[in-house]
């Protein structure tokens, strides 16, 4: 089996970027990256909902937004067909394609999908290297299934250049 990467860390510690930067120095050594990010929308300095975008196409849908019909996780409400559609898409897109699995992030929101949950357990189980970022609350369902780093704003550039070097040598066959 390769590589099992999963990244938890408090909100706003840079999960998302670290995923970002690792995808686009992969995709720099001529590796092909697919998958999904998330991130958070602001509007006047609060949080009202978070998008999802494919790494591969680019494509982005809404994941979840206050008072948005759909299964709820706190104040949100989560867009199956999105997540679904898009999400759930590019991890199966990259399970058949890709030569690395990125899935940003593995959480309550995302869980409200079956398909989503079985797209993570193919992704896990796949010859193919996988990096995840897992929600906080997450990290007890995932931790005996891979590596786990806890980043922070201080261990992060480390961590960064870690996930980075251990990706390349599973890849690289060193």
């Amino acid at each position: 089996m390769s590589v099992r990467i999963f990244v938890t860390g408090n909100p706003g510690v840079g999960k998302t970027t670290l995923v970002l930067k690792i995808s686009e120095a992969l995709r720099d050594k001529g590796i092909k990256v697919g998958g999904f990010t998330t991130r958070e929308v602001r509007e006047r300095g609060r949080r009202v909902g978070f998008k999802i975008k494919a790494l591969d196409t680019g494509e982005e849908g809404t994941l979840a937004w206050a008072g948005l019909d759909g299964p709820r996780v706190g104040k949100y409400g989560v867009n199956l067909q999105d997540l679904n559609e898009i999400g759930v898409e590019a991890v199966e897109r990259a399970l058949r394609e890709a030569d690395v699995v990125i899935i940003d992030e593995i959480g309550a929101m995302e869980f409200k999908s079956k398909k989503f949950a079985e797209a993570v357990e193919k992704a896990i189980e796949s010859e193919k290297p996988l990096l995840a970022a897992l929600h906080r609350r997450w990290v007890d369902r995932f931790k005996d299934r891979g590596k786990l780093y806890v980043l922070t704003v201080e261990n992060r550039e480390k961590v960064r250049e870690e996930i980075l070097l251990e990706l390349l040598k599973e890849l690289k066959g060193i």
